[in-house]
């Protein structure tokens, strides 16, 4: 049979996951000569061979592709051979505007651990340790092709044995670009008061008989700093509340290996595999009554989030002796509401306030990249924050796009661009609610720009005026002259799972948008929108109906004051026996009745979220917050799972009423019923009236697919009832699975809208 040559481009994440090795060794093992590379654009490869054996090797490439790549096209052309003699690596090619998708971040794998742990192995207790199938990727790269000199390894030079790894085909670290040993790679010590105080092993050793003697310390991690302490010490928890600001909001831990969680949480086989996949995300568990974790780590809380350790530094860390503790604290390395800290020089400075000691090291993080935060329901993953382990996997959309960059929103802030039919959501940016994280916005977005070869054609913003993140967006398109488009706040939510789902728009759907804040297209603050919506597009048919916030953000912050607001706005009594009316004194409730009455700074809201506040506030859970949402998130916790009676909301022309559902409450809670059965009635009635909207919104436009976005849907006892419901009656619903249903998932759906008016 006469000899053929394929030409052969591979599109997708096919660069830092193997996939040339694995392509070299498949070549070999079929006799196959020629060459693979990486480029800008993906993977090529040419080689001779005969007919069949080519098309074996091409069917091979999809079927026994590395477990850490994935292909989104594979292209194949044959001709004559070209007479090669042997197969090799060439040296990579960067073509100009070419791109490519970037693997996440890699949790260290089996091999690495056997060899971390292994007296004989040469890298025995070295806390870089990594191969191919493992390490960094997304934090160290600085651009494309994914070669070491184009990451943050390239001041390392590799020594003659790791050279000899890195250039053997044989070898599991064969172009493997973090690779390194104690002889030429990155070092480990331990800092205080800025002076180097161990190296190395004695750092590891130190750092724990802190740990385990009750300090903080700042350690250096893969995408920027934790700041840990023993989780079973509740002073060390305490203090570390008390140095970061951090009132009551859950820290997460870090926990060795699945047996010590269940001792402490009670974990199915979902949740099982997302503790161990390679993305080592935190996971939200609900904690056993007898685990010594101390309250004082989640508050009020019945679930905590718990990650598994996915460097080799942190099983070093956690390893199991007697006197050290099963679980640490592992939160991120800022004051509250700052960007995580990633250099050292900028640890030594933000961080001395909060660490008693630093574990250092001198691997530089090239973009700071948070843990990600997920939860299990309905046995599939419900992304609460999407960055480390998942950033920058693209969302595949179902038509190309021009190049865009959407802006994002205020909390939880993350940005989208989009290059064809990608759409790269960045990791997680934070509260852009000062200079410090705007600067970590405009870097990250700098940085994606050139990673992805995105110049935007136009900047999508959200509407209200006063985000950083808007003023961003405003700026730059009057700078560079380009189109900037106002995307609503709500509209987006349904886009972004519409697109996450691959729904191509051509049909409306009914969106269910429930969140805390959004600012409406007339100027009040919605949040409980019932939209009918495509791509271009919405109507927003019915709404919660609107009631006064007083202050505004001083509402939002205390909870009682929205109760007594609603109170107000439906023509009910303060009555003085509601925890509510009693957390103010008599002058202070007339001037907040003054304040309403002369609508001195008292916007308008539809938000499902201040509804949520407001009946937390009246049932007596909690009258003021520490964080975004503490309320609503305590008055879910205890709703009574039995208790199937609800309250009742009725739809009145356009409004979701809500008066005699607050009546039914108010009449529980001075007949005493208790606190969980007051939630589990409220998040029924809310279901119900939930269903009745969305069956009149059905009546009017024979729409059968619903969406559900919005911050509110990560209550799971409310999107537990709903979609019970709307199954039932046969609705079709999405809910996201890839992208967080909060504002972090927000860009995708501006990006997505912006897309689909640029196109008319």
């Amino acid at each position: 049979m006469p000899m053929q040559s394929a030409r052969i481009h591979i599109a997708g994440i096919v660069q830092g996951v193997g996939f040339r090795p694995f392509v070299y060794n498949l070549a070999v093992r079929l006799d196959l000569k020629g060459w693979v590379r990486n480029t800008s654009a993906g993977v090529d490869i040419e080689v001779d061979g005969e007919q069949d054996v080519l098309d074996t090797f091409v069917k091979a490439l999809r079927k026994e592709a590395p477990a850490l790549s994935h292909i989104d096209e594979l292209i194949a052309s044959f001709g004559p051979a070209n007479g090669f003699r042997s197969f090799e690596i060439i040296h990579s090619e960067s073509i100009d505007s070419a791109f490519q998708p970037i693997s996440p971040d890699v949790a260290v794998c089996d091999d690495c651990l056997r060899e971390l742990f292994d007296p004989s192995d040469r890298r025995h207790r070295y806390p870089f340790i990594n191969c191919t199938n493992c390490g960094p990727r997304f934090t160290i790269i600085k651009d494309i092709p994914y070669d070491r000199p184009k990451t943050t390894m390239a001041g390392f030079k590799l020594c003659p044995d790791c050279e000899r790894e890195y250039t053997d085909p044989s070898n599991r670290r064969f172009h493997a670009q973090p690779v390194a040993c104690p002889v030429c790679g990155p070092m480990v010590w331990l800092e205080k008061r800025n002076t180097p105080n161990a190296m190395d092993e004695d750092a590891i050793q130190e750092t724990r008989r802190l740990l385990a003697d009750g300090k903080i310390v700042a350690i250096k991690g893969l995408g920027g700093f934790h700041l840990a302490c023993d989780a079973t010490n509740a002073e060390s928890v305490a203090e570390l509340r008390r140095r970061k600001l951090r009132v009551d909001k859950p820290f997460a831990l870090m926990i060795l290996d699945l047996a010590t969680i269940e001792e402490h949480c009670f974990v199915n086989g979902p949740e099982r595999e997302l503790l161990q996949s390679t993305a080592r995300p935190i996971v939200l568990l609900r904690r056993k009554p007898e685990s010594n974790i101390c309250k004082e780590v989640a508050p009020s809380q019945e679930f905590i989030g718990v990650m598994l350790p996915y460097t080799p530094l942190h099983y070093l860390l956690l390893e199991k002796t007697d006197d050290f503790p099963p679980a640490l604290v592992m939160t991120s390395g800022n004051l509250s509401e700052e960007p995580i800290a990633i250099d050292n020089d900028e640890a030594r400075q933000r961080l001395s306030a909060l660490a008693d000691a630093f574990l250092m090291h001198n691997r530089d993080i090239h973009i700071r990249c948070d843990d990600s935060v997920v939860r299990v329901f309905e046995k599939e993953i419900y992304p609460i924050r999407r960055s480390r382990g998942y950033t920058p996997f693209p969302v595949k959309l179902p038509w190309e796009v021009p190049p865009l960059l959407a802006a994002g929103s205020e909390l939880k802030n993350t940005f989208c661009i989009t290059n064809k039919n990608y759409a790269f959501l960045s990791h997680h940016i934070g509260d852009m609610e000062n200079y410090e994280t705007l600067k970590s916005f405009e870097q990250g977005v700098e940085h994606f720009e050139r990673l992805f070869r995105v110049k935007p054609e136009a900047i999508a913003y959200d509407l209200h005026p006063n985000y950083l993140a808007t003023r961003y967006a405003l700026e730059r398109a009057e700078r560079e002259n380009l189109p900037a488009i106002r995307i609503q706040h709500h509209h987006a939510h349904i886009a972004a799972c519409m697109a996450e789902h691959g729904l191509d728009g051509s049909q409306p759907v009914i969106g269910l948008s429930f969140d805390g804040t959004g600012y409406g297209e007339d100027g009040a603050i919605w949040g409980g929108e019932f939209l009918i919506a495509d791509y271009k597009s919405y109507q927003r048919p019915y709404h919660l109906r609107y009631f006064p916030i007083p202050g505004g953000d001083a509402s939002i912050k205390k909870p009682a004051r929205t109760a007594l607001a609603l109170l107000w706005s439906l023509g009910m009594e303060w009555d003085e026996r509601l925890a509510s009316v009693i957390e103010f004194n008599k002058e202070e409730r007339n001037i907040l009745k003054i304040q309403l009455e002369k609508k001195i700074n008292t916007p308008m809201t539809s938000s499902m979220g201040r509804l949520f506040d407001a009946a937390a506030a009246l049932a007596g859970v909690r009258q003021i917050v520490n964080y975004e949402g503490q309320a609503a998130i305590e008055f879910e916790a205890m709703a009574d799972p039995d208790d199937a009676e609800s309250y009742s909301f009725e739809l009145n022309q356009n409004e979701v009423e809500v008066r005699s559902g607050f009546e039914s409450l108010i009449n529980d809670v001075m007949s005493g019923i208790h606190a969980s059965k007051i939630s589990a009635r409220f998040h029924n009635g809310l279901a119900k009236a939930v269903r009745m909207t969305v069956k009149k919104m059905n009546q009017e436009t024979g729409i059968r697919t619903v969406v559900l976005s919005g911050g509110v849907w990560q209550n799971l006892t409310l999107i537990g009832r709903t979609l019970s419901l709307l199954r039932a009656d046969g609705f079709t619903v999405y809910l996201h699975r890839q992208v967080p249903t909060n504002d972090g998932g927000l860009s995708l759906g501006q990006a997505v809208i912006a897309a689909s008016r640029l196109r008319g």
